[in-house]
């Protein structure tokens, strides 16, 4: 239940790091409403991961989630650049974040 949970919490840090964008400086209001409300979900999911996977683990893959997750909403809809190069360190990224689940106790 824990590891889903903090797959949830990473993909919570997706939508609040696109609200973000889209608040653009925190001047529309409701994509800024929608990363206040995304952001703490986020963060109080981890804080409740952390009880049960160590802390290490849990930041490492939560912020391994939403750093691809952020990066593919980048391309897909902010024309972020895609190339080679790119798309093997995400790749990689990915292929860390499996391995610290396997690996990564609890």
């Amino acid at each position: 239940m824990a590891w889903a949970l903090l797959i949830l919490s990473g993909l919570f840090e997706v939508a609040f790091t696109t609200l973000m964008k889209l608040s653009d400086g925190f001047k529309k209001p409701l994509p800024t409403l929608g990363f206040f409300v995304f952001a703490p979900l986020s963060l109080g999911i981890l804080s409740h991961v952390l009880l049960t996977i160590p802390v290490g683990t849990a930041y490492a893959v939560w912020t391994g989630i939403g750093a691809f997750g952020t990066a593919l909403v980048g391309i897909f809809f902010f024309k972020d650049p895609v190339n080679r190069g790119r798309l093997f360190f995400l790749t990689t990224l990915i292929l860390s974040v499996i391995g610290l689940r396997v690996f990564g106790g609890a």
